[in-house]
């Protein structure tokens, strides 16, 4: 039985289809648009990171779901998409910045880390025997004077962003920061302005187990995520907010 030709460029993933395209890395970037919703939003003196957990069973430990991880003490990164796939990567990305501390002593540039996992993730797009990674990270951390924010793509692309977001809620997301976002944002108002995106995108509950938000901020400079009594405050204030523009809509 002849294979379809356009059945033979799907398989293979270092072969390029006549159009110009490598199907492997598109069906791996369509396993991040189907992941959770990660958001990250750069402030002029830190970055918060911000997502949706996804928790679909009572059954299911909350804390169990990990989606934003520490790389190094003043980097953190937040994941959507196959988390096996992220894990592997958080892990390389801390070896990578122990190493650039034992040869340099001194802390990994925030763009420094993002372009080596990215030219690792480029290698498994162009070698046969293996498949891109299915999951696209969003790197935050501070350099010497400023915060930065990357995302890196399955295929190893990288960009810089003030407000971004990868997974299934990413249009809206985007849509909502362009509309919003303004470059004077302070920590809390980027919180909250997360939180908001994330309200309206989140496809099952919104509550204080399915949230988690980590910051890297250039006076500590150290990455953390909040504290659950923390994270209640700002959660709860969210969904009493859009329950009084229910109501408000409702009463007109």
């Amino acid at each position: 039985m002849q294979m379809a030709p356009q059945m033979g460029y799907d398989r293979a993933i270092t072969v390029f289809s006549p159009d110009g395209r490598l199907f492997q890395v598109e069906y791996a970037r369509e396993a991040v648009k189907r992941g959770t919703t990660a958001i990250g939003i750069k402030t002029k003196d830190c970055v918060v990171l911000l997502v949706d957990k996804r928790v679909t069973s009572p059954l299911l430990v909350s804390e169990s779901i990990e989606k934003i991880f520490q790389i190094d003490q003043h980097l953190g990164a937040a994941t959507s998409g196959l988390v096996a796939d992220a894990r592997a990567l958080i892990d390389r990305a801390r070896v990578e910045a122990q190493v650039n501390r034992v040869y340099y002593d001194e802390p990994i540039g925030v763009e420094t880390i993002s372009k080596k996992i990215c030219d690792h993730k480029q290698t498994y797009t162009q070698f046969g025997g293996v498949r891109p990674y299915g999951t696209a990270l969003l790197i935050a951390g501070v350099d010497d004077h400023r915060a930065r924010l990357f995302e890196t793509d399955p295929s190893g692309a990288l960009l810089e962003y003030n407000a971004t977001a990868i997974g299934a809620g990413r249009a809206k997301v985007m849509e909502i920061f362009e509309q919003e976002y303004s470059g004077d944002i302070v920590m809390e108002d980027a919180i909250r302005l997360g939180l908001q995106a994330l309200y309206q995108v989140s496809d099952t509950r919104f509550d204080v187990d399915t949230i988690e938000i980590g910051v890297v901020t250039l006076e500590e400079r150290q990455f953390r995520k909040l504290e659950k009594e923390t994270l209640k405050g700002y959660v709860d204030a969210i969904v009493e907010e859009f329950k009084k523009d229910v109501t408000v809509e409702d009463s007109e």
